[in-house]
């Protein structure tokens, strides 16, 4: 069974820092792209980020781009999102993602995109 479990979520006041954290397991996904999104109550699942297949490449949406940082660690199938100068727009459940096709040479913006979720984490910003 394949899953994704993030951990790392929280309250923090603005200008902090989190990092949060994504295993899988059941599966490697070291040739697949994988990604962050967020969902905000009473708000539709929004884009974070996106990272390839090696690492070797990002995409942030502009509302956290300079601020965000996704990784990934393909030895330990793990993903990772530093998050920094949080704001409290940036309050919302926090979900990462995996495509099941490998490679791919188009960026994966949409929830669409993506065949494996995690149950999501908590993130929340207090002003």
């Amino acid at each position: 069974q394949v899953q994704l479990v993030e951990s790392g979520g929280g309250l923090v006041q603005t200008g902090g820092s989190l990092r949060l954290s994504c295993a899988a397991s059941g599966r490697t996904f070291s040739r697949n792209a994988m990604g962050w999104f967020r969902q905000a109550p009473g708000k539709e699942r929004e884009f974070v980020g996106t990272i390839n297949w090696s690492g070797s490449s990002t995409l942030y949406a502009d509302s956290v781009k300079g601020r965000f940082t996704i990784s990934r660690d393909n030895g330990k199938n793990t993903l990772d999102l530093q998050m920094n100068s949080l704001k409290p727009e940036d309050t919302a459940e926090y979900y990462c993602a995996a495509r099941g096709a490998p490679f791919g040479s188009l960026w994966f913006r949409r929830p669409a995109d993506y065949d494996y979720w995690g149950q999501g984490t908590q993130v929340i910003v207090s002003s």
